[in-house]
């Protein structure tokens, strides 16, 4: 059995999210796809996380596990000739040999999103970004994302809470910045619950837009609320940013996925 670790990009627009489904075009299913068809043997393909309908990687991490029929391609090889077979919005970045055990979920420490919201209507940057046309008071929406680190209840930003084993998150890492057109908002945590980020993120706004205090935003990490599921982001201005595993430095300073001039 032969196991290399891939580092791939996506356009999440078309797909019906990472993970395969019967009867929905998803990135992991057509992944898998090409490299059965490259290696002509049957596949383990498995991801660092299930990204939903609609949202992108910049750069995500899976695993790849086969018995070739022929000699194993050099990673080299195997980069090359599953990018001829895949898509044009799924692109891998790096391949590398990888230990045996090697699983790009369970050995991940750490995830971290970028959202973009659009300060200004845009021609290119639509699949990309979510346009909010009011006026957003930045200072306390970073003020609200300064209260989202450390060990909080996510329940009212999680789809299906009784669901869930568990809605406690560690946040490592909350930041919100503008550049350009853009009002950039990243979070890094080891694990996220179904649309929590697009959640928080949704709320983020409700207090740049003054319906919602930061102290209010606050208090939705206490006690449960469903407001939240109403102001639930749209997947498109969501990136998987980075995967963190044993060893990784934190990512460097905010930028965005696709930047947008201002006005």
């Amino acid at each position: 059995m032969r196991v290399w670790r891939l580092e791939l990009e996506y356009e999440g627009t078309r797909y019906a999210g990472w993970q395969a489904q019967p009867h929905a075009r998803t990135v992991q299913g057509e992944l898998t796809k090409a490299a059965e068809q490259f290696l002509n043997a049957r596949v383990e393909v498995g991801g660092s996380g299930r990204t939903d309908a609609g949202v992108h990687a910049l750069r995500q991490v899976a695993h790849l596990k086969s018995k070739p029929a022929g000699p194993a391609p050099q990673p080299a090889q195997l980069k090359t000739g599953l990018n001829k077979l895949l898509p044009h919005d799924v692109n891998v970045l790096r391949v590398a040999q990888a230990r045996p055990n090697f699983h790009a979920r369970h050995d991940a420490r750490a995830r971290y999103y970028v959202y973009q919201v659009a300060t200004r209507r845009t021609a290119f940057g639509k699949p990309f970004v979510w346009w909010v046309r009011d006026r957003l008071d930045v200072k306390s929406m970073q003020a609200a994302c300064a209260l989202l680190e450390g060990r909080h209840d996510f329940s009212s930003f999680c789809e299906s809470p009784g669901e869930q084993r568990s809605t406690l998150i560690e946040v490592e890492r909350a930041e919100l910045a503008v550049e350009g057109g853009l009002v950039l908002f990243r979070v890094g945590a080891s694990h996220f619950l179904w649309k929590m980020v697009r959640r928080v993120l949704g709320a983020l706004v409700e207090v740049g837009r003054g319906n919602l205090s930061a102290e209010e935003f606050g208090g939705l990490l206490e006690r449960y609320s469903n407001a939240p599921a109403a102001w639930t982001a749209p997947p498109s201005g969501l990136f998987l940013e980075r995967v963190l595993y044993e060893g990784d430095p934190a990512p460097g300073p905010l930028r965005p996925a696709f930047p947008l001039t201002a006005d």
